[in-house]
């Protein structure tokens, strides 16, 4: 059974981008493009609430389409298209779990940063279950990331914290690099969602061994 490294999901989602690299930097910039005509469409409402509403909708669509090609890609690298980007059934249920997370995170860092920390892990793949696993409730699908998360939140934060490093190496390439970190760090995550649901299908699936009775002969 593969078990849940950070620094191995990080070197997953590299070697996973390189497979394709040309292609998945051409996705970049294609999403890149469609999340500034959303902004630009959302802005032009000239309502500052209604605007962010609009484009907050726009948005997760975007991103909903992104995590079911990003799972594709996980999976089957060589045959992933923009195809998999349309994905509007779990639109709905991927909102609801994103405002819901999100109002929680926010909600833990008022209370001392560390509690919205913990929680960010927790949810961290809520969002992946509901598009990967079809789930109509959203709360179904946050207590199975609070489920395949439990026990892992010290590796989770390692990993939170390369792919900042990655993000960060990034930015710092003038900003292109982000081509290459987004991916890379969308891949790891992926991998990281991968292995911790199928350890924890394992352990749930592993039998209980028996006690054994030491043999006590009859007087």
């Amino acid at each position: 059974m593969e078990t849940f490294s950070a620094a191995g999901s990080i070197t997953f989602g590299w070697e996973l981008f390189k497979k394709r690299a040309w292609f998945f930097i051409g996705v970049e910039v294609l999403v890149f493009i469609a999340s500034y005509l959303f902004s630009y469409v959302s802005g032009l409402l000239h309502n500052g609430a209604l605007s962010f509403i609009v484009n907050f909708l726009l948005s997760n669509l975007l991103y909903v389409g992104y995590t079911a090609f990003v799972l594709k890609a996980h999976d089957a690298v060589e045959t992933v298209t923009l195809e998999s980007f349309w994905n509007p059934r779990q639109y709905w249920q991927y909102l609801v779990v994103s405002i819901l997370t999100s109002l929680a995170i926010i909600g833990g860092c008022i209370l001392l940063i560390v509690p919205g920390i913990i929680l960010g892990l927790m949810f961290l793949f809520a969002t992946y279950i509901v598009v990967d696993k079809n789930i109509e409730n959203p709360i179904t699908a946050i207590k199975e990331s609070v489920r395949i998360t439990n026990g892992h939140k010290w590796q989770l934060f390692i990993f939170a914290l390369l792919a900042i490093g990655v993000y960060i190496l990034g930015a710092i390439a003038l900003g292109v690099g982000l081509l290459v970190a987004v991916p890379v760090v969308s891949f790891a995550t992926a991998h990281a969602y991968r292995t911790l649901g199928h350890q924890a299908t394992e352990t749930v699936a592993q039998p209980v061994s028996p006690i054994t009775v030491p043999f006590v002969p009859s007087v």
